[in-house]
């Protein structure tokens, strides 16, 4: 072969490589484009959804126009999506907790505790993941399942097109009422939770009464309950804004319906559970138990 004809060849086989690294870098800025791109873009999104929201929510607050027709109903729809599902979950955990916690201080022979140790598992952190998923799962699926259909409807745009804000109109009032039963969620977690694990200790474990009382009331401080609330609530607000935001976004028809309530639940379990460890961790470094 001559030096001509390798030369020929030469570049004839330059392009085609010259092709693969572009197919790559393509490849590459695509993946970049898809995931974490795409993940930074909705979370931006979702916090000036939730800024505009706080915003229009104190604003129609302040000028009576806040649409409390809206609030009550969709207060009572999270309330009925959610109550059964909250009791049919917070007995098994109450009573799950119980059985460990008793196997475990019958074998460090420290049984007076059980009722701290019980009720504070289920304070701290059994009513808020509790209310977490909850929340995420029955609320959050609600609301998306709504709006989404509302978008796919062209409501959205018809409202935009009337002058209506769809923030203030259909989010805050969401807003406000998945606070509200996300804290009414919580506190009736605690009672239903620590009710069954005193009935299940005193008469399937054989426990005292006065002692699971007596221990609970000696580690127990109401700050343990006011921080349940105050997850709650951060819960509700979170959740409200993520399905509210992936709601107003769906596409593509019922199939993007579907897919939007999956995305929905999905990134408020994520969120929420995260949320939770570092609410706790915050909480134990800045607030330590003292015993009374």
């Amino acid at each position: 072969m001559t030096t001509t004809e390798r030369l020929v060849a030469q570049s004839a086989k330059q392009p085609s490589d010259t092709s693969e690294v572009d197919k790559i870098t393509e490849s590459l800025t695509g993946l970049w484009r898809r995931h974490p791109q795409r993940s930074l873009e909705t979370l931006g999104r979702q916090v000036d959804l939730g800024r505009d929201a706080l915003k229009q929510l104190f604003l129609s607050l302040i000028r009576r126009r806040f649409p409390y027709r809206e609030f009550i109903k969709q207060c009572a729809f999270m309330t009925n999506v959610s109550a059964a599902p909250t009791v049919l979950v917070a007995i098994p955990i109450a009573v799950v907790v119980s059985i460990q916690v008793g196997a475990l201080v019958n074998q460090v022979g420290a049984t007076t505790f059980i009722g701290a140790v019980a009720g504070l598992g289920i304070i701290r952190q059994g009513a808020p993941l509790v209310t977490s998923l909850m929340i995420a799962g029955a609320v959050g699926s609600a609301i998306c399942a709504d709006l989404g259909s509302r978008t796919i409807r062209d409501e959205i745009d018809a409202m935009m097109v009337m002058g209506v804000d769809p923030v203030r109109r259909l989010v805050a009032p969401r807003l406000a009422a998945a606070v509200l039963v996300s804290m009414l969620l919580c506190g009736f977690i605690v009672f239903v939770g620590f009710a069954t694990a005193y009935i299940f200790n005193v008469y399937a474990q054989s426990g005292t009464p006065g002692s699971f009382i007596g221990s609970f009331a000696s580690f127990a401080v109401a700050n343990d309950l006011v921080v349940a609330l105050v997850k709650a609530a951060i819960f509700g607000a979170l959740t409200a804004i993520i399905a509210c935001d992936i709601g107003l976004h769906a596409h593509g028809g019922p199939g993007g319906v579907a897919n939007a309530v999956n995305s929905a639940v999905v990134s408020s379990a994520l969120m929420l559970f995260a949320t939770n460890i570092i609410l706790t961790q915050l909480y134990n470094t800045l607030l330590p138990t003292k015993v009374i």
